[in-house]
């Protein structure tokens, strides 16, 4: 069998008398201040960004870290609130995202790491990334620091696991309904976060009802890693995309996000499939041909078979792609349930 290849810094400010402002409040208790007697005034919402509330003002020149924020702001339908997006090099191409047309409308600022300077230099007024996977102590920019700039910022709630200080913990497709729904409050468009969080449970429920019957197959998710395999355990997406097809995580149980194992762990577990992750720098073949060239793995019952599944990077970071990777790999498990 072939493996299948899928894959202004401008604050709003508003000078409104105490007379004029009254404080409403709208879902998961956001408290938003707005004008009575219907006189146009900018609003402030507070939100928890990983469980520290924070008044947030509607950004204008929002700068996104990779195709997950990217992607969530852009099905939110907030495309003229963004300014730029860093896409490093193992973002696949944005020409293959549902949302391409979108990408075409804002700038590319660098396929570099995230940093202060881009973002001084963008002027942006909002950066949305995840915790280690944008937002970084070593790298000089976090949420604190971008604060004392006056530059608001946004964290995926999956990352908020490991953040210090103000941790929440999510399922990881709970992370993704979390952050449309905080997304929403934030830029306005609480109504467009509803729907498209109704349309993502509507979908995971219509996989789960077609989950094949009888034991759940072992998978296992390698990410990269020649020595010691990389691998996704309990804290994101692709935990999330395995269980709810029918399949069971082999490093589910480890509460830990992105994490590094052992081979012979691996061997142990004798995994049935194998999701590889596809990097744009690091094709899904070489992965592949590393686990069938190498004696530790080659006896894998996934390796003897051939039984690979290929899975897209925004598929498998927090985005709304991981819906389309659940069908994906939901499809990929049924398939191989018929044929053993």
């Amino acid at each position: 069998m072939t493996p299948r290849l899928k894959q202004r810094r401008a604050r709003v400010t508003a000078m409104m008398s105490a007379a004029a402002v009254a404080t409403v409040l709208t879902g998961c208790g956001a408290e938003i201040e707005a004008p009575e007697n219907g006189e146009s005034a900018s609003s402030t919402v507070t939100v928890n960004r990983c469980g520290e509330p924070v008044e947030y003002t509607t950004p204008q020149r929002a700068v996104v870290y990779e195709g997950g924020s990217a992607d969530k702001m852009f099905a939110l339908g907030l495309t003229e609130h963004v300014h730029g997006y860093v896409l490093p090099p193992a973002n696949p191409p944005v020409n293959e995202s549902p949302w391409a047309e979108e990408y075409e409308q804002v700038e590319f600022l660098s396929d570099d790491l995230l940093n202060r300077e881009l973002v001084v230099d963008a002027n942006a007024d909002f950066v949305l990334a995840g915790w280690n996977s944008g937002f970084s102590d070593e790298r000089g920019i976090t949420p604190e620091i971008l604060d004392t700039l006056g530059i608001q910022s946004f964290m995926h709630s999956e990352s908020c696991f490991n953040y210090p200080g103000f941790p929440e913990q999510h399922t990881p497709f709970e992370g993704l309904y979390t952050d449309l729904d905080r997304l929403g409050q934030i830029f306005g468009v609480e109504d467009r976060a509803e729907e498209l969080i109704a349309e993502y449970r509507e979908r995971v429920a219509t996989v789960e009802e077609q989950t094949p019957e009888g034991e759940p197959i072992r998978v296992f998710l390698y990410d990269f890693g020649t020595d010691k395999p990389f691998t996704a355990a309990q804290q994101v997406p692709p935990n999330d995309i395995i269980r709810f097809a029918g399949g069971v995580n082999i490093f589910g149980d480890v509460e830990a996000r992105w994490t590094e194992t052992s081979w012979e762990a691996v061997v142990e577990a004798e995994p049935e499939v194998i999701i590889i992750l596809d990097y744009q720098d690091q094709p899904a073949e070489e992965k592949i041909e590393f686990l069938q060239n190498n004696p530790t793995t080659a006896t894998l019952p996934a390796v003897v078979n051939d039984d690979f599944y290929i899975l897209d990077y925004n598929e498998a970071i927090s985005s709304p792609r991981n819906i389309d990777g659940l069908e994906g790999f939901a499809e990929y498990l049924r398939d191989y349930t018929e044929r053993r």
